[in-house]
């Protein structure tokens, strides 16, 4: 048996979807602009190990030679972006979301329970509840990092206007930077996000669309009672029907549950015989 169980309220929803959308436009128009002054590599002494990013990735992506186009999108996203994550904190703790959000005293322990399970170190199941700890660790860390990212691009975008704010961040260049590893932060957190996503199923997928997840329960006890009530074997035929019959109920229980209706059913009919 199933039921709807309610889990993300609409505002959420909207905010999530939106964010999805202004998060990418960020990206792709950062990209547009970093292409004008791309600095940052990996090296070990005059060895480049790797570097962001390759000639290439800029001509099949067509992100070469369009800086002014890139800095109007980027400038006129953000504000987007901002509102969006103003509005997005004020509900959660308007509404008490928060709750389920912000780590707790249990975060840590039940983040590395699901850390172990997910590597199939181990077989205990983390708790069931609106967001695990991983999951509170990982979208606290993601509203935070969008806060970096707006102080970081106000004192790249403004140094002069915003000096207090440049220099606490350690200057232009060092706010520059900032601003890039946040970036690359968000691209690796939608990686692991997206996995998660599909290894938690269309069930979970869903829940951000329409707000509901379905949530199967066990199946009642009057329901195995009328099937035993009803099992009450005079033929081999009727006794493999019986048993049919009861397994399939029993499938939608707990091993134990199953096991001692099965009894019931094997006591029942030597009782008879």
């Amino acid at each position: 048996m199933s039921r709807l169980e309610y889990k993300h309220p609409r505002p959420i929803r909207w905010m999530h979807w939106m964010n999805v959308v202004l998060l990418s436009g960020m990206i792709w128009s950062g990209l547009l602009i970093y292409w004008a002054h791309d600095v940052y590599q990996i090296r070990i002494g005059d060895r480049v190990l790797f570097r962001f990013f390759p000639e290439w990735f800029y001509r099949i992506f067509g992100l070469s030679s369009r800086l002014a186009e890139g800095m109007a999108w980027h400038f006129t996203l953000m504000w987007g972006f901002a509102l969006n994550g103003l509005a997005y904190v004020a509900y959660t703790f308007i509404s008490g979301e928060w709750r389920h959000l912000v780590p707790n005293r249990k975060s840590l322990r039940e983040a590395w329970m699901v850390v172990l399970h997910d590597l199939h170190l181990s077989s205990v199941e983390p708790p069931r509840r609106k967001f695990n700890g991983a999951q509170q660790f990982a979208y606290t860390g993601v509203i935070l990092m969008g806060a970096g990212s707006l102080l970081t691009g106000l004192a790249i975008y403004k140094p002069v206007q915003f000096a207090s704010v440049t220099t606490v961040l350690g200057g232009y260049e060092w706010a520059r930077l900032e601003h890039f590893a946040l970036t690359i932060g968000y691209v690796l957190f939608f990686l692991m996000h997206i996995t998660q996503v599909i290894r938690a199923g269309w069930n979970n997928f869903r829940a951000m669309v329409i707000g509901y997840e379905v949530v199967a329960e066990p199946t009642p006890q009057s329901e195995l009672t009328v099937a035993n009530s009803a099992c009450h074997p005079g033929s081999i035929f009727q006794q493999c029907l019986c048993g049919l019959l009861v397994q399939a109920l029993s499938r939608r229980q707990s091993p134990q549950q199953a096991s001692m209706n099965q009894d019931d059913v094997w006591r029942d009919s030597h009782v008879d015989r």
